[in-house]
């Protein structure tokens, strides 16, 4: 099968840690509003790092989406995943499937992927109730509760979903790579319609790798709004967070079929790994793959890289986040002064891990619907090498009423690394 057909966003669900829903979410960007709190609970275990970004209110919330049987056999990620998918699927415009409904939807499917997935609920339940001889009160969901895949595979089942079902896990790149394989897929034609994204569970067990690591931020526990701090000159690691992004991507052809509204195309996405090799390792990035994605995303797009209004980076608020800024320079060939705009969700959400590219996809394509780019936070101490840059990265929303063109990277663990091109409809 050999077709070329163009893809668009005509549906988003983001449940993040400062906002859940569209309005709520735009509003938060605009705000500049943290969702990042202090969490007793880390410091009860002595963490170093005790401030996260934990969506709120969702054992409420949760209720309105899923029955108590449902919630029986599903771990917070799966939460997560489930809500932002049912909300995608209904800003599409598309009627959920009741569940004893003898129809299947064959035209869509979903890659909603996942970066630690269900740790918390083997380290909670499964290895305690193991190691103590009590594997019969492990329940008959468990397999369903501990495998990837019940990722997505629950969402198939609440949405009534026949195509590809997928659960993808590439460490920080997991959601923007979802995105990227969802694009491939709509446009080869194999599919009408695809949700795509990623999402994370808040669990001590996702955290507590990162925390022995020493990159999560331990400096500012006490105040919790300033601790994600990408692009400062006092960036200490990352806060992690958690929540889900998806967004549904659908070929032109079937959306203006149906008159669904349009929120922005896919021109372009692109995947590479370094090789570990050139600077490259399993927690570093080699610079030449990651200036590659970048290009090879560009060329997909078929746009000039001045066109480019801005970019939603990966900036961690790690040391590598210069070094990211340098080979967006250098893979667009453009002086810092003409370099599009600059700035980073996690200064305002944490780094979610596997959503965190789901839910910054999300955020690019309400920027463009609303013609804004929100602004880094905690960054007014700007990191010394990148002073060359400091006209375009924005401490404040700025309006941005002819933005037409963003760029959306993310770059992980295991040195993959995905750019995505997004261009308002």
């Amino acid at each position: 099968m050999t077709t070329s057909e163009r893809v668009v966003v005509t549906g988003l669900g983001v449940l993040a840690p400062n906002a859940h829903g569209l309005q709520a979410f735009a509003g938060a960007l605009r705000e500049g509003k943290s969702g990042i709190r202090f969490h007793q609970h880390l410091a009860d275990v002595n963490f170093g790092c005790q401030v996260g970004g934990i969506p709120e209110g969702v054992e409420a919330l949760q209720k309105q989406y899923l029955t108590d049987e449902e919630l029986l056999a599903m771990n917070p990620n799966m939460i997560y995943a489930a809500i932002a998918a049912i909300d995608a699927y209904a800003d599409a415009g598309l009627k959920r499937l009741p569940a004893d409904a003898d129809e299947v939807d064959w035209d869509t499917g979903a890659i909603i992927g996942t970066g630690i997935g269900g740790i918390d609920t083997i380290a909670e339940k499964l290895a305690p109730k193991t190691d103590q001889g009590k594997v019969n009160r492990l329940g008959s969901t468990m397999v369903e509760q501990i495998m990837s895949s019940g990722n997505s595979a629950r969402v198939a089942g609440l949405l009534g979903l026949g195509n590809q079902v997928t659960t993808n896990s590439s460490a920080c790149n997991t959601g923007t790579e979802a995105v990227v394989d969802a694009f491939f897929r709509i446009r080869e034609g194999r599919a009408k319609r695809m949700l795509a994204g990623g999402s994370e569970g808040h669990s001590k067990y996702i955290w507590a790798g990162f925390d022995a690591m020493k990159v999560l931020n331990r400096t500012r526990n006490a105040t919790p709004a300033e601790a994600s701090r990408p692009m400062s000159g006092s960036a200490a690691g990352f806060v992690p967070g958690s929540g889900a992004g998806v967004l549904m991507l659908e070929s032109l052809s079937s959306a203006r079929a149906r008159g669904a509204r349009i929120y922005a195309e896919i021109l372009g996405g692109y995947v590479n790994c370094g090789g570990h090799r050139m600077g490259g390792s399993m927690t570093a990035p080699n610079p030449t793959s990651v200036q590659r994605c970048i290009q090879g995303a560009v060329a997909m797009a078929g746009i000039k890289p001045e066109q480019i209004g801005a970019i939603n980076g990966h900036l961690t608020a790690t040391f590598a986040d210069p070094h990211e800024v340098a080979n967006w320079q250098k893979a667009l060939g453009l002086a810092p002064e003409k370099m599009p705009l600059i700035h980073s969700t996690k200064s305002l959400i944490g780094h979610a891990l596997g959503a965190a590219g789901g839910i910054e996809c999300v955020t690019s394509v309400l920027e463009l619907q609303h013609g804004f780019v929100h602004g880094s936070i905690n960054c007014e101490d700007l990191h010394p090498q990148l002073t060359a840059f400091a006209s375009r990265i924005p401490h404040r929303t700025v309006d941005v009423p002819d933005l037409k063109i963003i760029a959306k990277a993310s770059f992980g663990f295991g040195d993959v690394n995905g750019c995505v091109i997004f261009q308002k409809f």
